[in-house]
């Protein structure tokens, strides 16, 4: 994700706490109480920068070096329909794009009567070899995020009563490497990656529906799917949004994956805009692809994961 790796660096972090249950307003909880499985060394202690630069008029927030990943869930403000969604900020999995893909994401969500989890994961994220374009070498399976979003899921649905959530409405929308995952929990939430931690680890990691924006490395370099997606019939229902002018992860990306989802019978949502570039989040500009968010709205109603507007 070559514009957030330029635009952010390092700088403060902040430590988690400990909870069971959801309050008014925002939780943060250690999504594995114990030691971290497949644990990573990192350059350094976590850290947080604030950008220079502005998007959209305002700052990004990089969050790099996570190594005990948490997740902030945001109760609704609005009438609570029952949905969920778990947010996977991009960042090339070097940095966690922390407000831009993040918080502005939960403001959205949550305002719409959804509940937010917002995703800390781990990053840097081995197997991953770096270069300066924030691209891997390989493509295979970012394990130690993706450990953290499965272990997500499943603590989400273990809470679903206490946080008044529908256990059968949780969902996940993720941007650009956050995209990626996206997909990969899509078509990987039965591959037992870590030994189960306690009783949440019984719940199912599939995600009931899926959003990945401006979503990266699903194409290989032959124009072929990434193989460690491997769409199925079982894959959730998918809403998918890219620019044609996406010059860091490219078009090719979503069309491969909807290909994919399509042949395998998925019921399936995309939509292209001539402009819009690459990490736009939901931040509103002059270009039409600004109005995606309500366009995503009219899916989920669709799917039957929150009312129709005006119901």
């Amino acid at each position: 994700m070559i514009a957030l790796c330029l635009l952010v660096a390092c700088g403060s972090a902040h430590a988690a706490t400990t909870v069971s249950q959801l309050a008014a307003g925002s939780t943060q909880i250690p999504i594995w109480p114990g030691a971290v499985p497949d644990a990573q060394q990192v350059p350094g202690p976590e850290t947080a920068k604030v950008s220079d630069k502005l998007l959209a008029g305002k700052p990004v927030t990089a969050v790099t070096n996570v190594t005990r990943p948490t997740m902030t869930v945001y109760a609704p403000t609005g009438k609570n329909t029952g949905a969920a969604i778990v947010v996977f900020p991009g960042g090339g999995f070097q940095i966690l794009a922390m407000d831009l893909e993040g918080t502005d994401v939960c403001d959205w969500l949550t305002s719409r009567g959804i509940t937010c989890i917002l995703l800390k994961y781990r990053v840097p994220s081995a197997p991953y070899v770096w270069q300066c374009d924030c691209r891997p070498h390989n493509r295979a399976l970012s394990v130690p995020s993706l450990e953290d979003a499965q272990r997500t899921m499943r603590l989400v649905r273990s809470h679903a009563a206490q946080w008044h959530i529908d256990p059968h409405k949780v969902g996940v929308l993720g941007f650009s490497a956050g995209g990626y995952m996206v997909a990969e929990i899509s078509t990987n939430f039965a591959r037992r990656l870590y030994s189960p931690v306690d009783a949440a680890d019984k719940e199912s990691a599939r995600p009931d529906f899926a959003m990945p924006i401006y979503p990266g490395h699903l194409a290989t370099d032959d124009g072929k799917l990434n193989p460690n997606v491997p769409v199925s019939r079982e894959t959730p229902p998918t809403f998918l949004v890219q620019a044609e002018d996406d010059n860091v992860d490219g078009v090719e990306q979503s069309l491969v994956y909807f290909t994919a989802l399509k042949n395998a019978g998925v019921p399936t949502e995309m939509h292209l805009y001539a402009h819009g570039g690459h990490a736009f989040g939901l931040r509103p500009t002059s270009n039409p692809i600004t109005h995606w968010p309500a366009l995503a709205e009219t899916w989920m109603s669709t799917i039957g994961m929150i009312p129709a507007a005006g119901r």
